[in-house]
């Protein structure tokens, strides 16, 4: 095992041949259910950045690879017939990790992507490329602004002194934070009259979140919607060309099989 690396269950015995699903999201639980249901020999890898994670069914592993050159080694190690890439939309560092080390070790790769967020008639969003931008469209606002980009985004805003910042997290931030702000911990799913309670309750103008699709959190956006609230959405980063891919797991689960039946 790799530095920081934790198994939580028996991996597969040598010789025999596992699914590696790179996980932390609801499809990569679906997927690892689906697999362990089935039969097929399955690992769950959880990058370890939320203190008390959503497990998945079956072995689990928590802990970076060490980059390409270990997660290479691991998959050449554990004799893994396929990786499931089921990670965040906005988890872009492993995602072209397992790009690079699926071409070097021959290990068939699938991308599972939960499909984006599209806006619809009466929603108010600003786009913006990244997180830099959203802090950049806040330049000058003297509001009240929801956050919900996550913990390691929130110093991005750390500049903007003249707004107040309602920041809903699962893990309390570390890093720097605006000067007006409370934080909020709490953890999806969301359902819209709470949702709309919130942003009531709070007097928020403004709500920046990143796309990242999925029905646990969308109830923000209608809420936001129904009360005219401006939405600040950050692009997801561009995904590696040639990967195949598909956006739910019944398709992730057809795909592993055509690879591991017989």
């Amino acid at each position: 095992m790799g530095i920081g690396e934790i198994l939580m269950a028996a991996s597969p015995p040598p010789g025999r041949g596992c699914v590696l699903v790179l996980g932390g999201t609801a499809e990569a639980r679906g997927l690892a259910a689906d697999l362990h249901h089935d039969g097929i020999e399955v690992v769950s890898s959880l990058a370890g950045r939320v203190a008390q994670p959503r497990l998945p069914v079956g072995a689990v592993r928590i802990g970076g690879f060490g980059g390409v050159d270990g997660m290479s080694a691991w998959l050449h190690d554990n004799h893994v017939r396929a990786v499931v890439d089921a990670t965040h939309p906005f988890a872009a560092t492993i995602t072209a990790h397992a790009v690079t080390a699926c071409a070097a070790t021959g290990t068939p790769l699938l991308r599972l992507r939960r499909a984006p967020w599209v806006a619809r008639p009466g929603d108010h969003w600003t786009q913006v490329p990244d997180i830099r931008g959203a802090a950049t469209a806040l330049t000058g606002h003297d509001g009240r602004i929801l956050l919900t980009t996550g913990r390691q985004d929130a110093d991005a805003f750390a500049g903007i002194t003249d707004a107040w910042f309602l920041i809903r997290v699962v893990d309390a931030p570390t890093g720097r934070l605006p000067a007006q702000h409370t934080i909020v911990r709490s953890r999806g799913p969301y359902h819209l009259d709470a949702e709309r309670q919130l942003l009531q309750e709070n007097r928020i103008d403004t709500l920046v979140t990143k796309n990242s699709g999925g029905e646990l959190t969308y109830p923000k956006l209608d809420a936001a919607a129904q009360l005219g609230i401006r939405v600040i959405m950050v692009d997801r980063p561009t995904e590696p060309r040639g990967v195949t891919a598909v956006d739910d797991v019944v398709s992730a689960s057809a795909w592993v099989r055509t690879l591991t039946d017989g």
